[in-house]
């Protein structure tokens, strides 16, 4: 997030300025930001709360496997009559209307989000695949709002206090 690799980091110090960090953040360009459909900010985790999530607490790599599959095929058999289209990620525009329908608390939150983190029309585009996603992830066969809330989530660098 910055040159010296510190900035917003929970133990260390960052010995950047303020127009250091920005300059550093600014390097990618908005148009190239808004073609990344996740991008979200990864804080470094201590040994002791690695060592207690072993406790197979989280998901195993199998059950994650199997609900991708599982998203993967409903995503196969939705977009089965498109020549060239697999995949929620290759959904143009006019497929987002078909495919990505949202109920009106759903298309009002997004509307906010849009308006309040000042996000463009691609990343409006981004936070509907990734909730069409989240949900085909899910089961769910309609787009609910807690999906479009999670995809505004990883968003987190269209925010202009990032890292703040």
């Amino acid at each position: 997030p910055c040159p010296c690799g510190y900035y917003n980091h929970p133990r260390k110090t960052c010995s950047c300025s303020p127009q250091q960090v920005e300059r550093y953040l600014s390097r990618i360009s908005g148009p190239l930001m808004d073609r990344i459909d996740i991008h979200i900010e990864v804080a470094p985790v201590e040994y002791d709360e690695l060592r207690e999530n072993s406790s197979g607490t989280s998901e195993t790599s199998e059950v994650v496997r199997e609900r991708v599959r599982r998203a993967r095929a409903t995503q196969r058999e939705r977009y089965s009559g498109i020549r060239g289209m697999y995949v929620n990620a290759q959904m143009e525009a006019r497929d987002l209307r078909k495919f990505c329908r949202l109920n009106l608390n759903s298309g009002q939150l997004l509307k906010k989000a849009l308006e309040s983190l000042q996000l463009s029309a691609r990343a409006y585009d981004r936070i509907l695949k990734v909730s069409r996603t989240i949900a085909d992830l899910e089961g769910s066969v309609d787009i609910q709002t807690s999906h479009i809330s999670e995809a505004i989530q990883y968003r987190s660098l269209d925010r202009s206090n990032w890292g703040k």
